[in-house]
């Protein structure tokens, strides 16, 4: 049985801080990073189907999304050998590993060429919280750090980040498109029941 309470009172402590911090972002990394670890510490509450691997593709489950859109939470499996595009979210973003491990290839945009160029890579494990944001870093590729298993991580954003219109930015052409992510779930947990 899942224990949907830890991710209720995450949910409710979440809302109280970005009710207090508005769109002060150093607040909001500092505070917020502790509750969010304090959450993938336990990993007892995550719905099964919310933490399903596709053999296709990483899967983005939208697992709560505030009424006025402040924030969304989403939970991301990674299948052996899955990665994103290089892309931006221009909003601030926690990453929480809670199983697995996650690569996370950082990058820059030359403003006098356009070219995309490698910043530096970290490996996440189970536990760390990395951040994201136009202020601090905020274009990154993502990769399962495992090659025979599936990771999952809980991503937090400051907007309804299905919904955001983002960038992909391509090393060999320089081209940036456009895109909005979406998400994989048709449905919600409940936390409430």
């Amino acid at each position: 049985m899942h224990n949907l309470t830890r991710f209720r009172s995450f949910i409710q402590d979440f809302t109280r801080l970005i009710d207090v911090a508005g769109n002060d972002e150093k607040k909001i990394f500092v505070t917020g990073k502790a509750l969010l670890q304090g959450l993938i510490k336990c990993d007892d509450w995550l719905p099964e189907e919310f933490s399903q691997a596709s053999s296709d593709q990483y899967q983005q489950f939208l697992l709560h999304c505030d009424p006025h859109e402040r924030f969304s939470v989403a939970s991301f499996v990674w299948g052996p050998g899955q990665l994103t595009p290089i892309h931006d979210h221009t909003v601030w973003g926690m990453v929480g590993v809670m199983r697995g491990g996650e690569v996370c290839e950082e990058f820059s945009v030359d403003q006098a060429s356009g070219e995309v160029v490698a910043a530096g890579q970290h490996t996440l494990q189970v536990g760390d919280v990395d951040l994201v944001s136009p202020a601090v870093g905020d274009i990154h590729r993502v990769s399962n750090a495992l090659s025979d298993d599936v990771s999952v991580s809980i991503h937090i954003y400051g907007a309804n980040i299905g919904m955001v219109d983002r960038h992909t930015y391509d090393q060999n052409s320089k081209k940036v498109q456009s895109f909005i992510s979406g998400y994989t779930n048709p449905v919600l947990p409940n936390i409430w029941g």
